[in-house]
């Protein structure tokens, strides 16, 4: 299988340089159980894109500090790629941004969380699992602002908290997102929350550091992703 990786991040700040870098995130996910997959990074915002979008086999929209209502063109590109890629039949995964994204480029909304900062680690109920999901409680990384408020017609609600109730979509077997980060580690998480900590309010630093005592459930999400690719698309 080959995926392309839209890589949407915009922090090119001395902590990211520190750091893997969004597509190499993805890389370590996908070849941890998949390590014969091909996978090719194109950087969004640089001005990189995909010549042929039906030259790959699916599609992974990262995260971003940049908001899917800023009028940047790279994300009014994307934003016309989305539909494309759905049309194509070609399975699509979105995080965060990309999460955020997908919904908007379907006919959804997205604005600020109603509760504010959602930073940590977050618990989420999985309510309508997919074939291969398991329901029940999943714990995952989360450091959004933002969230989609409106679910576009033909989105399936898979789970959310009362922080985020739309924090998995489906679009039948050929979209899956999520608002959280499958592809952060713990110890990036942890330097994250020091990262960020005084650029948050107090209390959501505080809550952020708390909820480090129990790692997200990685193994499992990465178990999702793998098992939605590996799922024809149909319809």
């Amino acid at each position: 299988m080959h995926l392309a990786i839209l890589v949407t991040n915009t922090d090119d700040s001395a902590f990211a340089a520190r750091h893997p870098r969004d597509a190499e995130k993805f890389e370590t996910l996908i070849r941890a159980l998949r390590p014969n997959w091909q996978l090719t990074a194109f950087d969004l915002p640089s001005g990189a894109f995909p010549a042929d979008l039906s030259a790959y086999d699916g599609f992974i929209i990262g995260g971003s500090p940049a908001s899917v209502n800023d009028d940047a063109p790279w994300i009014a590109r994307l934003m016309q790629a989305v539909p494309e890629i759905v049309a194509l039949g070609r399975p699509l995964f979105g995080a965060c941004f990309g999460h955020q994204a997908i919904a908007v480029a379907l006919g959804g909304k997205v604005t600020d969380n109603p509760g504010g900062w959602v930073f940590g680690v977050t618990e989420t109920l999985v309510t309508t699992p997919l074939t291969w999901m398991e329901p029940g409680r999943v714990r995952l990384n989360a450091a959004h602002s933002e969230q989609v408020t409106v679910v576009p017609v033909g989105a399936e609600v898979l789970g959310g908290n009362a922080d985020c109730p739309a924090g998995l979509l489906a679009w039948g077997n050929k979209v899956l997102t999520t608002q959280y980060h499958p592809e952060i580690t713990h110890d990036f998480m942890v330097a994250l929350v020091e990262e960020y900590a005084e650029k948050v309010p107090p209390d959501v630093a505080a809550k952020a550091r708390q909820s480090l005592a129990r790692p997200a459930d990685a193994a499992r999400m990465a178990r999702w992703i793998i098992g939605f690719f590996e799922q024809p698309v149909s319809g």
